[in-house]
């Protein structure tokens, strides 16, 4: 788990980022500096800290990942319409338009309030949140800046406060990072929201895990020794190479699948191994068989096929020094930016070939995202409209399509369709339009006939038969669509029919 650093002055804030801003860049963040410790100026939080200490974390996570000096200047600013006497227009005076606008989506973002039950405060928090990302993507990732820190903070809130607060970030921010693909952020929300969530449990995980490590890390060192001499030999540059902890929340999920036996834990410690190009991360695989035996049916590409959040690596699991079971993870310097930073790291990326080359380039604006990293935004977006914003359809779109765990699978062509666990043919077909899901009569799934209520596994290649006489779905499918965007689509052809839809699953 990387170390938290905490900048003190602004010399230490800018010098987090991996390649230096330019000096106008500096002059920009130096001004919001300025403005956001002068606003704050007497003012504390409840732990006692200078409410501008806040401000300057909340930065210091997204100059880390690389982004630029509009995204800074408003994350230093986020509170500062809010808690402070100096107001919006003057914050556009002195910066922009560009970074107004960013903080003042954050500052709206701040006013929901709970009202009624804790299932509507998420849906109205949500809906104002998918709705700024749709606007700058650049909002959300200073929220999610912003609630890191509190959460590193949250000891100095009231227990109760502490736990809705917990609870909150592993039902809203959590999935929102993860769909981001930005991990380390991921990573710590989930393990300081088990903290407190669960105190006893993440108690006992840090003593397993303290315990565990110690026990397994002598031989992750010889591992790690031995490749490296292995690498050399074959002429594998290694840009990097180090041992990773598995996460406390990560790892009590994978304890509950194994009764609690850590032996069973095969990730609990893994090597990472940091190379040049892809070619080089197949060529390092076949060095690391040779080397080591590999576990039959325990080698993961996701560079073939990433993750639903873009997350590109191959594991393999490995019989080790001593024999002993061991997880070996291998990727490029970008593919590991990427599964730390997620967006911000492709979006920096997608500017410039290398991390140096952004050094000359203008900084990149939220329409310049490529299209597909917020394609699942906008259809949710799209898919609020649909269902009227109706409470338990727009929850059933987020909780369903989009924050639980993903499978692929395949058309006939070749195009990967993603889809949550469970979905089926109809699923399948809607997602790949809506024509081909009313007119859908039977399905393949690997070349063998199945039944539309089929559960679809992750790989499987689907082929969606039609009939050209067909005009309506049936009424029936809503029993056993998984997707709120089926469910929609259906209700809706249904009615256009003449048809009369009662409720759903």
């Amino acid at each position: 788990m990387s170390e938290v650093i905490q900048p003190k002055t602004l010399k230490e804030l800018i010098s987090l980022r991996k390649i230096p801003y330019s000096s106008k860049r500096i002059e920009r963040i130096s001004k919001a500096y300025a403005m956001a410790k002068k606003a704050h100026q007497g003012q504390k939080r409840k732990s006692g800290e200078d409410y501008f200490v806040h401000c300057v974390e909340t930065a210091a996570t997204l100059v880390k990942m690389g982004l630029g000096s509009i995204t800074i200047s408003a994350a230093l600013l986020h509170d500062v319409p809010e808690d402070t006497e100096i107001k919006l227009e003057e914050i556009e005076k002195e910066f922009g338009k560009e970074v107004a606008f960013i903080v003042e989506g954050v500052t709206k973002l701040g006013h929901v309030r709970l009202k009624g039950s804790i299932e509507e405060y998420y849906l109205d928090n949500l809906r104002k949140m998918f709705m700024a990302m749709a606007a700058d993507i650049r909002v959300i990732l200073i929220k999610l800046a912003d609630r890191l820190h509190n959460m590193r903070t949250l000891e100095a809130l009231p227990e109760n406060k502490r736990f809705r607060i917990a609870k909150e970030t592993m039902e809203i921010f959590v999935p929102i990072a993860n769909r981001f693909g930005i991990g380390e952020v991921k990573g710590e929300l989930e393990d300081l929201a088990f903290k407190y969530i669960e105190p006893e449990k993440y108690k006992h995980i840090v003593e397993l895990e303290t315990e565990a490590y110690k026990l397994r890390s002598q031989y992750v060192k010889s591992a790690i020794r031995e490749l490296k001499e292995e690498l050399k030999t074959s002429g594998i540059k290694l840009i990097d190479v180090h041992g990773r902890a598995k996460r406390y929340f990560r790892l009590y999920k994978k304890l509950e699948k194994y009764d609690m036996n850590v032996d069973k834990v095969y990730d609990l410690v893994a090597i990472r191994l940091v190379v040049t190009t892809v070619a080089s991360c197949y060529e390092t695989l076949g060095i690391v068989h040779k080397k080591y035996k590999p576990l039959i049916g325990r080698i993961k590409d996701y560079i073939s096929l990433p993750k639903p959040n873009g997350y590109k690596s191959i594991h393999t699991t490995v019989f080790g020094p001593e024999g002993k079971i061991l997880e070996i993870q291998i990727r490029t310097e970008r593919m590991h930016d990427e599964a730390e930073f997620g967006i911000a790291a492709h979006w920096i990326y997608t500017q410039g070939r290398t991390w140096k080359d952004i050094m000359f380039r203008r900084e990149p604006r939220a329409a310049e995202v490529p299209e597909k990293e917020l394609e699942w935004v906008q259809q949710l977006k799209q898919w609020h409209t649909e269902t009227g914003g109706q409470t338990d359809e727009f929850w059933r779109s987020i909780k369903i399509d989009f924050f639980k765990n993903h499978i692929f699978a395949f058309t006939p062509s070749g195009d990967v369709i993603e889809l949550p666990e469970g979905a089926t043919p109809i699923d399948f077909a809607y997602r790949i339009h809506s024509e081909v899901g009313d007119r859908a009569m039977g399905a393949k799934a690997n070349g063998k006939m199945v039944s539309l209520d089929y559960i679809i596994h992750n790989g499987d290649l689907i082929d969606v038969v039609t009939s050209k006489d067909k005009k309506l779905p049936s009424r029936d499918w809503l029993r056993f669509v998984k997707t709120a965007h089926a469910q929609a689509k259906i209700k809706n052809t249904l009615r256009k029919g003449g048809v009369r839809v009662v409720g759903s699953k």
